[in-house]
């Protein structure tokens, strides 16, 4: 089993950035997938970006892509979502995931087994 520690978040105003952290436990050799989800009060969760252990090809969904960036640490066990240039609409529950045989990153979001407790980011206009 692999557990997820998030860390990062906080509240900014429009345009600020903040740098979301992972840190990974337990069996982590067995993860070939991460990513971060983020759901909202009243919205489903949304899948915001994902990365492959395997070639690090990533995967970020449309409403973030060219603001966040997913990264991997594999000496700290540690995957980062870098987020530049946000947004009020960005204001959600980040959660990061982890799992080892996910057909769909972004959307797939059963397909992960492991789950942190999520870190609250909060944009202000």
């Amino acid at each position: 089993q692999v557990q997820l520690v998030e860390s990062g978040g906080g509240s900014v105003q429009a345009g600020g950035s903040l740098r979301l952290s992972c840190a990974a436990s337990g069996y982590t050799y067995s993860v070939n997938y991460w990513g971060w989800f983020r759901q909202a009060p009243g919205k489903e969760r949304e899948g915001v970006a994902a990365i492959y252990t395997g070639d690090g090809t990533t995967w970020h969904a449309n409403s973030v892509k060219g603001r966040f960036t997913i990264s991997l640490d594999n000496a700290k066990n540690t995957v980062y979502l870098q987020m530049n240039s946000l947004k009020p609409e960005d204001t959600a529950m980040y959660y990061c995931a982890a799992g080892a045989d996910v057909d769909a990153p972004l959307y797939g979001y059963d397909e992960y087994s492991s789950w942190g407790q999520g870190t609250q980011v909060t944009v202000s206009s």
